[in-house]
């Protein structure tokens, strides 16, 4: 397979970044989109020079011209989509979270390991280069022994609006951003075993909008008295900050994806490559030179490929996705008894995991 033709399943603000990514990928091709109806596609399609828009994802899945197919809809779809994918034969990337449940996440993870095709986990900051360059200072001893990964992703509220509602996502800013923090930290540790979750929950800002928190505190730890902290927040003001720390018994990093390769600017109307973004870059915010490469998504795509065409492994899986969402579920669990929630760990069935905080 030289070329992987690639179907993007939503029109929003990540499968804006993700047509854009593709652009930058050689071997890649974007041959379709489907959104949730036909002229949201068309238009898509039409300003982005994608040849075929559906405004049912089923039909998209039909076309033999689609090897693998992004998922980038609302949470709550995220499971239906990905095993009619599985069913269809194609390839499969999962936009963060996973899905809603743990159920949903056997689901998918079943569904595509039966029909034989990859389920990746789009988990971008593996690939953005200033942190990928942290975890190799990491690899190489740079630090010593690391013991303390910090990161933290934090702005004025969620790119898309459905976010807000929490039966379409699931939950608030932990699960819309934590998930980066707690797998970023992961990742950099190896993908050790989970010891015990400790969160602080709390609704200070956006409480007119959602029943879900809008900062979230997270501590993850891990054995051999490894730690993940996980800060995030949807109440910060002044722009995105995105950042992440790295303690060692013989040295420290810090790496911060917009200072150093951004403008500071002011403006009165926003700016951006999706209206949803533009809401979000009001007033004084760092406008990032090559803003798509620096947060790795063109590098993920063309990770996500070289795995279609056999190339690579993924070094993010469907299961990678699973484990966060336990922790997620943990961290709610937490928030909700005041207590640390030890491993192993068997959480309640629930209907979406904000729910082990509060209906």
């Amino acid at each position: 397979m030289d070329t992987v033709r690639v179907g993007l399943i939503g029109t929003g603000f990540v499968s804006d970044l993700h047509a854009a990514a593709f652009k930058m990928v050689p071997g890649a091709e974007v041959v379709g989109v489907a959104g949730s109806s036909v002229e949201k596609a068309q238009r898509f399609a039409g300003e982005r020079g994608i040849a075929k828009a559906f405004g049912d994802y089923r039909a998209l899945l039909d076309q033999k011209d689609v090897d693998m197919v992004t998922v980038a809809c609302p949470n709550y779809l995220h499971a239906e989509v990905t095993v009619a994918a599985a069913a269809a034969g194609k390839h499969v990337v999962c936009e963060k979270p996973l899905c809603r449940t743990l159920e949903q996440a056997d689901q998918m993870i079943e569904a595509c390991r039966k029909a034989g095709v990859l389920l990746m986990y789009a988990e971008e900051l593996c690939f953005a280069p200033k942190y990928v360059r942290a975890k190799q200072l990491v690899d190489e001893g740079a630090l010593g022994k690391a013991f303390l990964v910090k990161q933290s992703e934090e702005h004025f509220g969620p790119h898309s609006a459905w976010f807000w509602d929490v039966d379409r996502s699931g939950g608030g800013v932990l699960l819309d951003m934590g998930c980066h923090s707690i797998e970023y930290a992961r990742w950099v540790f190896g993908k050790p075993q989970v010891k015990s979750v400790w969160a602080q929950l709390g609704t200070h800002v956006h409480a007119d909008k959602t029943r879900g928190e809008d900062h979230a505190i997270c501590t993850v730890e891990y054995e051999g008295g490894l730690v993940g902290l996980a800060e995030n927040s949807w109440a910060k003001t002044g722009g995105v900050d995105d950042r992440c720390e790295i303690y060692g018994s013989a040295g420290f990093t810090r790496a911060d994806l917009l200072r150093g390769s951004s403008l500071l600017t002011y403006s009165e109307v926003g700016y951006g490559y999706a209206v949803e973004k533009a809401a979000t870059t009001k007033g004084y915010t760092f406008t990032m030179f090559e803003e798509i490469w620096n947060y790795g998504f063109p590098q993920e795509m063309a990770h996500f490929c070289r795995c279609v065409r056999g190339e690579e492994q993924p070094i993010e899986t469907g299961e990678d996705g699973r484990e966060v969402l336990k922790i997620i579920y943990a961290a709610y669990e937490s928030a909700g008894t005041g207590k640390r929630i030890e491993w192993p760990y068997e959480p309640k069935k629930v209907e979406k995991p904000i729910d082990l905080w509060k209906k």
